[in-house]
């Protein structure tokens, strides 16, 4: 058997260590990321849920901003959630907001309703031309995908709305798939980092 794939969860604030859990389900090994040399080794990294504002700011103070982008140039896979997706999208509006801008989306914030309007539903995942497989999808205070770039890839829709999508080696998603049970799509995202 192969050494385990290394999968960072960014540890700065959101719930981490759900993802962590769901990496090491998967067959991953999850290292909890907060400073930038701990990417050093890592083939994917993580951006959890939580609050956009408060992380970019965390981000910026200890330089992930700048080691994101070298993060994917060395050839890393980078998966933002909820608040993380928030963060990775070219554009973030109602209201505006800055973001690191790398995937070629616009976002809505708390497009689906504040903490009461929370959900569950059962959208789908089409991932390497294959069928589209069902995939439970837990909401919380989530964005809105608006605007898909021309280089962007839609692979989870919830009744026809964009709620995963990729661009590269960039995964932005909409939903807490760390809620979930089995973890389907950080199992995807593992295995896409692994090169499998």
């Amino acid at each position: 058997m192969g050494e385990r794939v290394r999968i960072g969860a960014l540890a700065l604030q959101g719930d981490f260590a759900a993802h962590a859990r769901a990496i090491e389900a998967v067959g991953g090994r999850a290292v909890e990321v907060r400073r930038t040399e701990e990417l050093e080794g890592l083939r994917g990294l993580i951006l959890p849920g939580g609050e956009s504002t408060t992380l970019l700011l965390l981000m910026r103070e200890y330089g992930f901003d700048r080691a994101l982008p070298a993060f994917l140039d060395r050839g890393g896979w980078v998966y933002g959630t909820c608040m993380g997706l928030i963060l990775l999208a070219k554009e973030v509006i109602d209201p505006v907001q800055a973001s690191l801008g790398l995937i070629d989306v616009t976002v809505r914030r708390n497009a689906y309703g504040r903490q009461v309007d929370s959900f569950v539903d059962t959208g789908s995942l089409r991932l390497n031309g294959g069928p589209p497989e069902p995939v439970e999808m837990v909401f919380i205070r989530a964005p809105r995908i608006t605007r898909v770039g021309e280089e962007v890839e839609v692979i989870g829709e919830l009744r026809g709305e964009p709620t995963l999508v990729r661009q590269g080696r960039v995964w932005g998603g909409t939903f807490h798939p760390e809620l979930s049970q089995p973890p389907r799509i950080h199992q995807r995202f593992v295995e896409a980092a692994a090169g499998r």
